[in-house]
């Protein structure tokens, strides 16, 4: 083979690796990202939890939180998207089944599922009892 030819394979060769590479740390990111949210949620619904009896403090609590996270962090941290947190957390309390979902769907999967679930569909039901093939 040519010195041309062999430094084209080479080179066609390493780029599939790279991007083999960046759509598998992609989906790590996505799904380290997602339990990020899921525990963030599972956090401050525990705080409201003892807070129950003072529904404002609550609510203050949360709109400090997007306030600081936003302004640290950037908008993945809006109050829509800390209630998002929460309701992913609500709607999904077993942490391994969530761990199991992550590895399949990406965060706007999920969102799209918490949406779904508010037309009382009980997402979680449904993808407790279907086979892991066919959550996709």
């Amino acid at each position: 083979m040519e010195k041309n030819a062999t430094n084209v394979v080479l080179v066609s060769e390493i780029k599939t690796l790279i991007e083999q590479s960046k759509q598998q740390l992609a989906v790590v990111v996505n799904a380290t990202m997602s339990e990020l949210y899921w525990r963030i949620g599972k956090r401050i619904n525990q705080e409201l939890i003892h807070l129950e009896s003072n529904e404002k403090y609550g609510k203050q609590i949360v709109a400090t939180l997007w306030r600081q996270l936003e302004s640290e962090y950037g908008s993945s941290f809006s109050e829509k998207n800390l209630r998002r947190m929460m309701q992913f957390a609500k709607v999904f309390p077993d942490e391994k089944i969530v761990v199991s979902m992550i590895r399949n769907l990406s965060w706007s999967h999920i969102k799209e599922l918490l949406q779904l679930d508010k037309t009382n569909f009980r997402v979680a039901e449904y993808l407790t009892l279907l086979p892991p093939q066919e959550v996709l």
